[in-house]
């Protein structure tokens, strides 16, 4: 049976999502969703969809999206590319600007989809490992040249799952020094104190990929987006599904985008929240890094991070724990609501963690 399964897809891993407890009493800090519902207006809108409209297939291109979020950047909607989730965005970008031959980049540690969808593509990677403090590693003025070979270069901002951003004049230099396609991952950057969308109105190889799925708190309807010069959207365009956004994610999408001040209001409160339980865990003995993201990534001085991760699961609260070797010693912890924070924190205490 494996002589009929490509050989570079039977010898892949895959990728390992964040654990998904049917449990609700479970404490669930592991995955980065947003710990508040969605906007009303999202509520009413899917009350409002009749048995006619799921009959019929839904808008192709998500063109009533794509004018909306046009109007959000201040771009045309020949510039923006709705998808399922923003990680079918990074999948057709692996396969509509790397040649087979080509070779896909990205910072390590970053989001560990990127070589994941290498592997499926076939195609060779370049990992270029971050700073000993997870901070840009690179000097934009003199990239080294397998770097500077690659088609796509895939860039986590606010990265994960560390946290942190990066400087402005190293992300600009970078794209401007790119022959090939740069995407910049913006999933958490709603967390963040700045963003880099105007690199991708302006500039002609560069992409910005978000998702509605942690400020928004949509992650169970796959909504995202990209923005960038037209012809790289037209390219995603030609390989897309015919119909890759549903009827009813569309409607959800909408009415969240249209509801701005319900999600910086979340992300407000979810910022707050994360500097609270960054002082805790620090008073704790934990080193809190700094974080621009909905999450805090953390190492623990008592135990070692799997140790800390098992006993934590054991009292039925999630964390997420990587095994490579430079996340080994660390946990990325979701900022949840307050309630499931002071469950984490009085957990650490009672458990010496």
């Amino acid at each position: 049976m494996s002589d009929r399964i490509r050989k570079s897809v039977a010898g892949m891993d895959g990728y390992t999502p964040g654990e998904q407890p049917r449990d609700r009493r479970i404490v669930k800090l592991n995955t980065n969703e947003n710990p508040y519902p969605p906007s009303p207006r999202v509520e009413q809108a899917l009350k409002d969809i009749s048995p006619e409209d799921m009959r019929r297939y839904p808008e192709p291109v998500s063109r009533e999206l794509r004018d909306t979020i046009a109007g959000l950047h201040g771009c045309t909607p020949q510039q923006v590319f709705v998808g399922n989730g923003s990680d079918e965005i990074l999948a057709l970008c692996t396969r509509a600007f790397v040649e087979n031959d080509g070779t896909i980049g990205y910072f390590d540690p970053s989001y560990s989809l990127y070589p994941v969808l290498a592997e499926i593509r076939d195609v060779s990677t370049c990992a270029v490992p971050l700073g000993e403090s997870f901070e840009w590693p690179l000097d934009v003025d003199a990239l080294p040249a397998e770097v500077e070979a690659c088609s796509l270069f895939l860039v986590t901002v606010p990265n994960a799952p560390t946290g942190n951003s990066y400087p402005r004049e190293r992300v600009q230099g970078f794209c401007a020094s790119m022959p090939g396609v740069v995407v910049l991952d913006e999933a958490y950057v709603d967390f963040a104190d700045s963003d880099f969308m105007d690199l991708a109105t302006a500039a002609e190889n560069v992409l910005v990929a978000r998702t509605l799925s942690k400020a928004y708190s949509l992650a169970g309807v796959r909504t995202g987006y990209a923005v960038g010069h037209a012809s790289l959207i037209e390219a995603l365009d030609k390989i897309k599904d015919s119909y890759n956004v549903n009827v009813l994610s569309q409607t959800a999408a909408l009415a969240a985008l249209r509801d701005p001040a319900h999600m910086r209001q979340n992300a407000t409160r979810i910022k707050t929240t994360r500097g609270r339980l960054g002082d805790a865990l620090a008073d704790l003995g934990f080193t809190v890094y700094p974080s621009q993201a909905n999450f805090l990534w953390v190492r623990p001085a008592r135990l070692a991070a799997a140790e800390v991760y098992a006993r934590l699961h054991e009292r039925g609260i999630l964390v997420r724990h990587f095994s490579d070797d430079r996340t080994r010693d660390f946990l990325r912890i979701t900022v949840g609501t307050d309630a499931e924070v002071d469950q984490l924190l009085a957990a650490c205490r009672d458990s010496g963690l």
